[in-house]
């Protein structure tokens, strides 16, 4: 999900118990991400989706943003 948010333009803005990242889009909207530290182990299927969307992409999106 790193990854993905910097690709994204991401900037991590804020790193305690939990990770925030942000972006602010060419219309001005602030979008932030939030991330917990649990390393590598896998994230649920709805906290992923919860993620995408405050991302603003969709799966196929991550997927694509994943290849390049």
């Amino acid at each position: 999900m790193r990854f993905v948010l910097k690709r994204l333009g991401f900037n991590k803005i804020r790193s305690q118990k939990h990770e925030t990242w942000e972006r602010i889009t060419d219309a001005g909207t602030v979008l932030q991400v939030r991330l917990s530290h649990k390393g590598k182990r896998d994230i649920s299927k709805g906290t992923f989706n919860e993620m995408l969307k405050q991302a603003g992409i969709d799966k196929k999106m991550f997927r694509d943003l994943l290849k390049k």
